[in-house]
């Protein structure tokens, strides 16, 4: 099985979409340009990487003389979760952070390997209705994800757990990507909102 296992996420990663990965670098990119916020979005698994994804678009993006990149996993305010699953339903948890956040300038970025998840599918149509750019990394077909959000890069594998590992891959790609195209800005000269 471990054979099976790796082979079958070597195929899925071979067969990303790499203008797909690019047009996120560039929806992320000019957030970041615009002064604006990226939230991340998931369930089970994918909340995990939704944290580790902040992490990385945080730290792994510093370039000294530019503006931090501001990035938010509303994964993990657990007691503001559980509130609003416990008195409105778990399909409200990221639309209601979101309503106390978001602004035009941001990105709603999601995870999902079914792309059918209705919290998520809520808060990006919440987020575009705001007038967010919206970004789906999704696995195999992408679900109603795929067809609702702005950019979509999808895993194509059937298993969970390679939709799961490429959306790691895809987070550490886009991470040092972001931090070339952020270091490029400094010798552009760039004007950039956020400054």
């Amino acid at each position: 099985m471990v054979e099976r296992y790796l082979g079958e996420i070597e195929a899925a990663v071979k067969q990303i979409d790499r203008d797909a990965v690019r047009a996120v670098v560039d929806a992320l990119y000019a957030c970041w340009a615009r002064g604006g916020t990226t939230y991340l979005i998931g369930n089970g698994g994918s909340a995990a990487t939704a944290s580790h994804m902040m992490n990385d678009l945080t730290k792994c993006t510093i370039v000294a003389g530019r503006p931090r990149f501001r990035a938010l996993a509303l994964t993990d305010n657990v007691p503001v979760m559980t509130a609003f699953a416990n008195d409105q339903s778990y399909e409200d948890i990221f639309t209601e952070q979101l309503r106390a956040h978001l602004d035009p300038r941001d990105l709603v970025l999601a995870l999902s390997g079914s792309g059918n998840s209705p919290n998520v599918l809520q808060a990006i149509a919440f987020a575009k209705a705001a007038g967010a750019v919206t970004v789906g990394l999704c696995g195999d077909t992408g679900g109603r994800l795929a067809k609702l959000a702005d950019v979509v890069v999808l895993i194509p594998a059937a298993r969970i757990g390679q939709q799961e590992d490429g959306h790691l891959i895809l987070n550490h790609a886009i991470a040092l990507a972001l931090y070339d195209r952020i270091s490029a800005s400094v010798s552009l000269g760039a004007g950039l909102a956020a400054v």
